[in-house]
């Protein structure tokens, strides 16, 4: 079966709306001030403290409030994390061992060439940044964004955090090439974090040049906002730099170096913590430390939890046990995998479309191993418990899912096995997922009924070739007929609300790579735009074939993680 998505988000946020600890990604305050005026300094300060004011009286009700139109007063706190988390008191950017703190002091280094602005992403500037979209021709913006400077407020840190790559533990990894630029709490009262990805070396860059290239920096880019308009949680992407600074890679580990261009994308996210975060500093007994950010992750990102609760420990725990389960079970409806498809770094597919719900209890277990040694007996087995309901919390909402992606209404014994059957068959005939589901939106029961399948349905053409396929029609009409007060045309018109006509496939992503890494970003725009609509037919679309079967050349396609 053919994923309808093989792109790395390394960090998605596990819950739809609160919780933001992120489970994903196994992918100096002294200073700052003495550079700032201190004329500017308090009118910056009375400035921004004035507009949270205002925002309050309002209770953030103005959604058409007035954009800010450059960045001479749009400021960034860190001032948020620092006072609760400890900060590494080396404050000179070298890679080492780094122990007792949540993060170290590093500026971003900007770039030896000149940088261009790719790509940006006019919601996240307008709704969630309170930015004009005219901010971003600006060269202070440019500057921003590529981590040439950093407006006021801003603290960059860089987040220690430990974890596990392809299931071995593999110690302190941390932001290796990312810098936290500082919290910004917009209008709505807010609160986003604000990272560059690919702006130099920290003391967690191990033994990498801390940058990023242009091919990872367009799939991060594209797949974070195809994600965020599919429904899906996940960090957002603001814009997109690419440079002519030589970036030297090893793309597919065989021994051939090729030169590419470094690139950074700014993320956003309502935090950037993860279960790293917590095992670093179980694994190395730093448990006062352990206990304070956890404490300040409840307070902060799961405000249905009381922070004085004794048991606060585990009814996070179950929290972050549910939203995973939510989380993959949506990854598997669009057919998304968090891992490039197919990897050529993953030999043992541990990472594979099909494994994704055991990694999730994987990362689970290894979350609750760093809960443990805050937790009395009674509380350790009450969270194994809880973690014994995943796989039940998973299917049940998998099933959902599928059944709305197959139009099914109410509650039917065997729906189970129908979709079960239904995804045999596309394993077996190697159909696109994506639209198959789509193409079952869209074609009418009378032509399923007499296997007269139109050949603009080739997905289902594809599966029809198997000889199982007439059964399984059969069942599906059957079950199609116990939805009660239902129509065939409602049946079509509820399903193409659940069923993206486009998303952002390898292929497609690569055909835009390839044509960004020779200045053409024509594409990259493309897809931004289309994929913005995901279930909207669009003309542009239609064209460049991104609902065709996907291109020969496409077959041989592979990525790695290297980035």
């Amino acid at each position: 079966m053919t994923p309808g998505s093989g792109f790395s988000s390394c960090c998605l946020t596990p819950r739809l709306q609160t919780p933001q600890l992120l489970l994903w990604c196994v992918t100096c305050h002294a200073v700052l001030c003495s550079l700032v005026q201190p004329g500017l300094e308090g009118r910056a300060r009375l400035v921004h403290l004035l507009s949270n004011r205002s925002n309050q009286e309002q209770g953030y009700c103005e959604t058409e409030a007035r954009l800010d139109s450059s960045l001479d007063f749009w400021t960034l706190s860190s001032e948020n994390l620092i006072a609760v988390l400890p900060v590494d008191p080396v404050k000179e950017n070298y890679v080492r061992k780094v122990k007792n703190c949540i993060f170290s002091i590093a500026f971003p280094t900007p770039f030896k060439s000149r940088v261009h602005l790719v790509a940006v992403s006019k919601e996240v500037l307008e709704d969630i940044l309170d930015l004009d979209l005219s901010v971003s021709e600006t060269d202070a913006f440019i500057q921003l964004v590529s981590g040439e400077k950093i407006v006021f407020g801003s603290i960059p840190l860089t987040h220690r955090y430990g974890g596990h790559q392809f299931g071995i533990w593999a110690d302190q990894l941390g932001d290796g090439r990312a810098h936290l630029l500082g919290i910004y709490r917009n209008r709505q009262g807010e609160k986003w974090e604000l990272q560059l990805k690919g702006s130099g070396k920290t003391p967690y860059s191990r033994n990498g040049d801390g940058r990023a290239v242009l091919r990872s920096s367009v799939r991060e880019f594209l797949c974070s906002e195809a994600m965020h308009y599919l429904g899906i949680p996940t960090s957002r992407a603001a814009s997109l730099v690419v440079s002519d600074d030589e970036v030297w890679r090893d793309q597919f580990y065989n021994g051939n170096i090729v030169k590419e261009r470094g690139a950074v994308v700014l993320r956003v996210a309502k935090s950037w913590f993860r279960i790293g975060s917590l095992e670093i500093l179980a694994h190395y007994g730093e448990l006062d430390l352990l206990r304070s950010l956890l404490d300040f992750i409840i307070q902060e990102h799961f405000p249905s939890v009381n922070v004085q609760e004794p048991n606060r420990y585990v009814d996070f725990f179950s929290i972050v046990v549910s939203e995973t389960a939510q989380l993959i079970a949506l990854w598997m409806s669009v057919g998304f995998a968090h891992d490039f498809v197919p990897n050529t770094s993953d030999d043992e597919r541990r990472y594979k479309i099909g494994n994704q719900a055991n990694i999730g209890m994987f990362n689970l277990n290894k979350l609750l191993q760093a809960l443990n040694p805050l937790l009395d007996r009674g509380q350790k087995h009450l969270a194994a418990q809880i973690l014994e309901g995943y796989p039940v919390l998973y299917y049940t909402r998998f099933t959902e899912l599928f059944k709305a992606k197959l139009g099914l209404l109410g509650e039917r014994k065997g729906d189970g096995d129908l979709i079960a059957f239904l995804l045999h068959l596309m394993e077996k005939t190697e159909a696109d997922f994506t639209m198959t589901f789509r193409q079952l939106s869209e074609i009418t029961q009378s032509q399923l009924q007499e296997l007269n399948i139109p050949q603009q349905f080739w997905a289902l053409k594809m599966i029809s070739k198997h000889q199982l396929f007439p059964a399984w029609v059969s069942q599906y009409l059957l079950r199609l007929k116990s939805n009660i007060n239902d129509s065939d045309s409602e049946r079509r018109k509820r399903m193409t609300t659940v069923n993206p006509k486009y998303v952002l496939k390898n292929w497609m992503a690569e055909s835009a790579v390839q044509k960004a890494e020779r200045n053409d970003f024509s594409e990259v725009h493309l897809l931004q735009q289309i994929l913005q609509h995901p279930f909207q037919k669009h003309s542009a679309a239609e064209k460049a074939g991104y609902s065709s079967p996907p291109p020969a050349w496409a077959e041989g396609l592979r990525v790695s993680c290297s980035s």
